[in-house]
């Protein structure tokens, strides 16, 4: 078809606003923001090391709270517990992604990390299973910049580093939800661990899970103040199609055209016009996203349960310090895995083939996890190491490979959207993992010398059928292949190329 020439708007940028100034920073700055993007990294490990620092010692905690009447019932209320952070960012991601567009991210992760550390340190000093619970379900619902931030590390990054700056975030949560529990494994009862330092009687003493809790606290405190002088991404005046000429003009830009195919127009209008609740390949990357949560955070308590319940219930006897250990330095290969093997094996295989061989690779691991239990001493520790390091690696390339499928299912302007009804499927989801994994827990317990798949093979068994159900969602047609590639669009509003002022999805996480 013809070629339509339609002259750009003049870039004005205006000299009282924060984002314009970033803007106008991108273009001439070649380089990635260093600063703000380690402010970045810190931030989104501040939100990340909470999540599941508790899995560790909810064991001993739910224990000291006297409210199971008996040790096999002990799952059952550390599931609730470990449900309710997730439960309450499920009713409230979507609204904070909403503020965050309307008045800024940097209020939103401003009040996201002052909650952070009030209700984190609430948690630590809570004695009884209802505060643990109401404590857990507000750090939730009232700490919003988990879905801002991501969107935040793109806008203060050029195209050329918003990958760079992406996959920090997303190597920053994951070390974040590896080292929280290694340091809850530590820390929680010192006064056991350490009486030489922490005598009897001392705060530690009475609140023996404070000190995991409040070392975390700290940290985002000292990063608070820091926030303060982050640039704000959100423009806070009229869009440029209502007001040119009221700010400062990029004079280069005068000259600038932009050509059309009449082809890509029409292409644009259909995408507009097409219904994100019809989009199949939406829902069928959501739904394999939410599965996989589900099973992911199922996974992280049955884990913790498993390693520090008694032999005598198939447990492994190990203290909450070795399981800390464990998760450290998993952690530490998930490092390494996610800043330079994981784009290798995207490139070689594919986002689809890379996303369906960690739920497939995941299903043999797992189902051994029962005779990992009859070793002991070193081969114990080794092997548990090894699975442990394996899962979380399997695991990395399933949830990476579904984000990267819901953003390639739509395009740009339905990705606000779309990535709002992941996000609360997603914490939904995962806030029953934890509910019914604890559950599962205790009904494992109490059919060790069963005749049918006795005690913990029943248990693994079933976070393998789930991962199961992952893999079926990832074969065509349920998933169509066409997703395993990113869409090429162009971007056009208001007869302005949206480049410099691109805003990413604020529910993304």
């Amino acid at each position: 078809m013809a070629e339509v020439e339609t002259p750009l708007l003049q870039k004005v940028w205006y000299e009282n606003c924060s984002a314009c100034a970033l803007e106008r920073r991108k273009i001439r700055d070649k380089g990635a923001p260093k600063k703000e993007l380690i402010y970045v990294a810190l931030i989104v490990l501040c939100n990340a090391l909470p999540i599941s620092s508790l899995f560790p010692f909810i064991y001993f905690m739910v224990r000291d709270f006297h409210i199971a009447e008996t040790d096999k019932d002990i799952g059952y209320y550390a599931g609730y517990i470990g449900s309710s952070f997730m439960f309450g960012r499920f009713l409230s991601s979507t609204p904070w992604g909403f503020i965050s567009d309307k008045y800024g991210r940097k209020p939103v992760i401003i009040i996201g990390t002052i909650f952070i550390i009030i209700f984190n340190t609430a948690f630590g000093f809570s004695l009884s299973f209802w505060m643990a619970l109401t404590s857990r379900f507000l750090l939730g619902f009232l700490n919003g910049s988990l879905g801002p931030v991501r969107a935040y590390a793109s806008e203060i990054c050029s195209k050329e580093h918003q990958a760079l700056a992406l996959s920090l975030v997303g190597t920053m949560w994951g070390l974040g939800l590896i080292i929280g529990p290694a340091i809850g494994g530590y820390l929680a009862q010192p006064a056991v661990k350490y009486p030489s330092i922490f005598v009897d009687g001392s705060l530690f003493y009475r609140f023996p899970y404070l000190l995991p809790c409040l070392c975390m606290s700290a940290f985002t405190a000292i990063m608070l103040p820091f926030l303060f002088w982050l640039p704000e991404s959100i423009h806070k005046h009229p869009p440029l199609s209502e007001d040119v000429g009221h700010g400062v003009t990029d004079s280069k830009s005068q000259t600038d055209t932009l050509k059309i195919s009449g082809e890509t127009e029409e292409n644009r209008q259909v995408a507009e016009k097409s219904s994100v609740l019809r989009n199949w390949g939406l829902f069928a990357s959501i739904a394999l996203y939410c599965i996989w949560g589900l099973h992911d955070m199922a996974y992280g308590e049955i884990f913790s349960l498993w390693a520090v319940s008694p032999l005598d219930y198939g447990g492994l006897g190990l203290t909450s310090s070795d399981v800390g250990i464990i998760l450290a330095i998993t952690g530490g290969v998930l490092l390494v895995f996610q800043m330079s093997l994981y784009p290798v094996v995207d490139r070689i295989f594919g986002t689809i083939l890379a996303t369906r061989g960690g739920a497939i690779l995941s299903i043999p691991l797992v189902a051994i996890y029962p005779l990992i239990a009859k070793l002991h001493g070193s081969m114990l520790w080794g092997s548990l190491i090894i699975a442990s390091s394996l899962k979380t690696t399997f695991s990395i390339c399933v949830v990476t490979g579904s984000f990267l499928l819901i953003n390639n299912s739509v395009p740009s302007e339905q990705r606000g959207v779309a990535n709002g009804i992941s996000m609360t499927g997603m914490s939904l989801f995962k806030s029953i993992g934890p509910a019914c994994a604890g559950i599962l827990f205790s009904w494992s317990q109490k059919r060790v010398n069963a005749s049918f798949l006795p005690g913990n093979w029943m248990l693994f068994l079933i976070l393998d059928a789930v991962c199961l159900i992952t893999v079926i969602i990832s074969f065509d047609p349920i998933l169509p292949h066409s997703l395993g590639k990113p869409r090429q669009e162009v971007h056009i509003q208001d007869n302005y190329i949206d480049q410099c002022l691109e805003r990413p999805p604020s529910f993304t996480f």
